[in-house]
């Protein structure tokens, strides 16, 4: 009789037991596989709104012909093919980009590494050359726009009111946003003022992460400043660099504003980049079809760098 007692009572405990640990591994698979979920679910949702289904009608309106009224009618990959085989603007935009990409990777990270270096060395007032050297990167960019405009003018500039105190420097007086040769450069270089500031700030914050002992042993082994920045600085600030080469090169290919309020893409075709191109065939000639078009593309290019840059990671690269 006392042994079957003891045989319930160990067969209630046991099974106490097993209910309790299937509830415990429960609540230990609802946190590792529900919850996480339920935490990236606001966020996706928006997601799924902004960026998703725009993206998705924006696919669907590429392959239509659309004024932006009334019903679209589908022509499959006609704008496609329209713009890579008979679009001379599209190519000359697409040249023009090219060529901003180019300037955006080369002059802006010269300038601003250079300017990194020289800062660090800074012990005095130092936080006042970095305010200094960032500030243009916080300003409106279309209030900037703007006031380069109006200081690039050849009747009200700087060069006009330099010649009417008698100090006529021929240079200043160029128009270089109405001269075909000059007028995307002259862009740039707007563009180009606040950003190096920028970058410069990045580099400077990257360059303080590097550890002293690094260049006390580049020091005692003889190394110059150069070979201290090729061998010491560079490496250490490598995936800032790269980073921001990445990201650069994709908002290179999104650039609309300064263009837009200094040029609007003239003087003829002389600025136009992809972007502008797209608002004036979407916007101004009510091609919204062949916009989306141009827009899919200038997407496309953007996601290529993004796609190489983790295909550079899963290689080892510091990105």
């Amino acid at each position: 009789m006392a042994l079957d007692i003891a045989r319930k009572a160990y067969r209630r405990g046991a099974v106490a037991y097993v209910q309790k640990a299937r509830r415990r591994l429960g609540g230990r698979s609802f946190r590792r596989n529900v919850l996480p979920w339920l935490f990236v679910a606001p966020i996706s949702l928006v997601h799924l709104i902004i960026v998703i289904i725009p993206a998705l009608f924006g696919l669907y309106y590429s392959l239509t012909e659309w004024p932006g009224v009334g019903r679209p009618e589908f022509v499959g990959l006609q704008n496609f093919r329209t713009l890579f085989f008979k679009d001379m603007h599209f190519r000359q935009a697409f040249n023009h980009n090219l060529m901003w990409v180019a300037f955006f990777l080369t002059v802006p990270f010269i300038m601003s590494l250079s300017a990194a270096s020289l800062v660090a060395q800074i012990r005095r007032a130092a936080m006042f050359f970095r305010t200094l050297l960032f500030v243009p990167y916080v300003l409106p960019g279309v209030v900037v726009a703007f006031v380069w405009r109006m200081m690039m003018s050849p009747r009200v500039g700087a060069g006009a009111q330099l010649a009417r105190w008698g100090l006529d420097i021929p240079l200043l007086g160029h128009p270089f946003l109405g001269d075909t040769q000059t007028a995307l450069w002259a862009v740039a270089f707007v563009a180009n003022w606040p950003w190096w500031g920028f970058l410069m700030t990045l580099f400077l914050a990257a360059m303080q992460a590097i550890s002293p002992e690094l260049y006390d042993a580049a020091k005692i082994d003889g190394a110059n400043r150069w070979q201290e920045f090729r061998n010491v600085t560079l490496p250490g600030i490598r995936p800032t660099v790269v980073f921001m080469y990445l990201m650069s090169a994709i908002w290179s290919f999104t650039s609309f504003g300064y263009v837009w309020v200094l040029t609007q893409g003239g003087p003829g075709v002389s600025t136009e980049l992809l972007v502008t191109y797209l608002y004036k065939k979407a916007f101004r000639y009510f091609e919204v079809g062949y916009g989306a078009a141009i827009g899919l593309t200038v997407t496309a290019l953007a996601g290529t760098l993004v796609v190489l840059s983790t295909l550079l990671r899963r290689r080892g690269w510091e990105i």
